[in-house]
């Protein structure tokens, strides 16, 4: 890999279903993630963008090409492997938020924590600020189910960011934010992004957050047909609520 890039993908290739039931979804892709930048996945639905985002993140196999991140092979690792890798390395962002209803939003923040070994007393600690970076310190006691969709996605921005990853991937991370808070949140992948050696990935059709982006690359119909540095002379305008 060449200094600097955290993700390089060459050739992947991935397909659904059997026969003349199948469906090619990646059709020898290629991309490259930077230190430093937040990078855009964008493109209409059902191009590719999400099962891209999970065979980098090594929660997908791919069938053909490569994909190594931090100069690890995720195409090739072993499951064990992964999973160590993606817990000390990669923060996801679901875009169905997958908390789990019955801890509170401190334990759910703490879970990427514990899975490292670290005790429960500093994972909730280090879950309350993490929580409080996003705006919901006054929260952590509460459930899931108390929270707005807008609260619950934050809650998962706060989990997928407690454990400090140097990748961190997101699925639609403001689909489900107001104006406000999209702000909020994605002032805050701006600030992770320009830490050393960090980056962050975004699939999004959320067109108010593409000046936030360095680099915008564009798929369709499983191929990347375009990449293209972002214009940062347009500023951010969230001119209408998604949803509270």
């Amino acid at each position: 890999m060449k200094e600097g890039q955290v993700v390089e993908v060459r050739g992947v290739e991935k397909s659904f279903g059997d026969g003349n039931q199948r469906i090619h979804v990646l059709k020898k892709v290629d991309l490259d993630a930077r230190a430093g930048e937040i990078l855009m996945l964008v493109g209409p639905s059902g191009c590719g963008k999400t099962t891209l985002l999970s065979a980098i993140a090594g929660t997908l196999r791919v069938e053909g090409g490569s994909i190594n991140v931090f100069g690890q092979p995720m195409h090739s690792m072993s499951s064990s492997a992964l999973t160590k890798f993606r817990g000390s390395h990669i923060g996801f962002i679901f875009q169905q938020f997958n908390l789990i209803p019955t801890l509170t939003c401190a334990e759910n923040v703490s879970v990427p924590l514990l899975i490292q070994g670290v005790s429960s007393s500093k994972a909730l600690a280090r879950a309350k600020d993490s929580l409080a970076t996003v705006g919901l310190g006054d929260r952590w006691k509460d459930r899931p189910g108390k929270l707005s969709g807008g609260q619950q996605q934050r809650v998962a921005i706060a989990r997928a960011l407690v454990h400090e990853p140097p990748l961190v991937i997101c699925d639609e991370p403001t689909a489900a934010l107001d104006a406000k808070n999209g702000e909020i949140v994605l002032d805050l992948f701006r600030e992770v992004a320009r830490s050393p050696g960090r980056a962050v990935i975004i699939v999004t059709h959320d067109n108010r957050i593409f000046s936030y982006a360095d680099r915008i690359a564009r798929m369709d119909d499983g191929r990347m047909i375009e990449e293209r540095e972002s214009d940062h002379s347009e500023k951010p305008h969230f001119d209408h609520e998604i949803s509270h």
